[in-house]
């Protein structure tokens, strides 16, 4: 039982509250009670032919519109049409039908609005005419056609804040498309140009000095080179479907790597309060923490490093030092900080590295 109630839950909980199956059901069951409790004294068989066709417009329509919309939302329009033929009655259950269909006729997604405005026009001019023609007061027309329009506005006004939030919802989707994209990219041109290279040496040197040796070595560079590519668009992928710790503890695993890795003293510190941040900054954070250990150990092997994030109250601070081992070898170590930079910017953060203080220092700051 406690399954079927979970599953019932499930369900409403992804319905759509203003359309989705739970309003058509209350609305069928409005519309049955209302057809059922209509007595009329004056041309019934006019009203209860009106009335049936209605319901049956309305029945028709619950069940097509998951498969044929367009046709589903003609009979919903049509339903009203016909219940508006007979809303000058002065019986409670013609008005329940213009109402409801109009309401949902309105907030439906698939009718433009050159049609709602006509369904809408038609049934008021209908409505007008049938409550002429029952010898309703002026004022009680006035009082409807106002309540029409109430209704209507409220369900166009629901109409457009759903498309908005639907429009806003595929830019957000194509946003994070891309930018999976650039992140794969990335590490997959990075990976796969290196591993080129390698190969390229070590076929030099095997078909033009005969050199095993060091054709060897390329090859083993190469192997690790392959394994180190695919570490990364793993990670990648992970940050992406934010399967990664939080920031501090993803870079204290990281750190944690490179101190059993490379057997060097590496140390993070964290300052400020720590607290959630995008995934598109904590990716960008990330792979600029790897790339900057990665150039520590190629430029200063042997040598500690000091890892810091600050959380202040404009963005991320991300600090990574080493010492400065001299000549213009960690300056150059190039083409992945510059990748860095360029990601940071796309994420509105800045990335500086350089020596100060005697110490080579890659910095990275991304806005909240």
């Amino acid at each position: 039982m406690r399954e079927v109630w979970g599953r019932v839950v499930r369900l409403l909980a992804a319905d759509d509250p203003e359309t989705g199956r739970l309003v058509r059901l209350l609305i069928t069951l409005v519309l049955a009670w209302s057809l059922a409790t209509t007595s009329p004294e004056r041309v019934p068989a006019l009203e209860w032919a009106a009335l049936g066709a209605s319901m049956a417009c309305w029945l028709a329509f619950v069940v097509l519109d998951g498969r044929f919309p367009r046709v589903a939302v003609a009979l919903l329009g049509a339903g009203s049409v016909v219940a508006a033929l007979v809303s000058g009655s002065g019986e409670a259950g013609p008005p329940v039908f213009v109402f409801a269909m109009l309401l949902l006729f309105a907030a439906h997604g698939t009718p433009g609005m050159g049609a709602i405005v006509a369904v809408v026009a038609t049934d008021m001019a209908v409505m007008a005419g049938s409550m002429l023609w029952w010898g309703q007061p002026r004022s009680a027309i006035v009082v409807r056609g106002a309540v029409v329009l109430c209704t209507v506005l409220f369900a166009l006004h629901r109409r457009q804040y759903r498309m908005a939030q639907q429009d806003r919802a595929r830019a957000m989707a194509l946003d994070e498309r891309a930018r999976i994209a650039r992140e794969l990219h990335d590490v997959l041109a990075h990976s796969l140009g290196a591993l080129g290279v390698q190969l390229e040496v070590a076929e030099a040197m095997l078909t033009e000095r005969g050199d095993v040796e060091q054709a060897v070595a390329r090859i083993r560079r190469s192997r690790a080179l392959a394994r180190e590519g695919l570490i990364e668009a793993r990670s990648a992928v992970a940050a992406l479907r934010e399967d990664v710790p939080p920031l501090p503890d993803a870079l204290s695993l990281m750190v944690a790597e490179h101190r059993r890795d490379h057997d060097v003293a590496a140390e993070l510190r964290t300052t400020g309060t720590r607290r959630p941040i995008t995934p598109a900054a904590e990716v960008c954070l990330l792979r600029t923490a790897r790339e900057a250990l990665t150039n520590a150990a190629k430029h200063a092997p042997g040598e500690p490093v000091m890892v810091e994030i600050g959380y202040g109250d404009a963005g991320v601070r991300l600090v990574v030092r080493n010492p400065y081992m001299g000549g213009n070898g960690a300056a150059s170590s190039g083409h992945g900080l510059q990748g860095m930079r360029e990601r940071l910017a796309l994420a509105g953060g800045t990335l500086s590295a350089g020596p100060a203080g005697g110490f080579w220092e890659v910095r990275a700051e991304v806005p909240e």
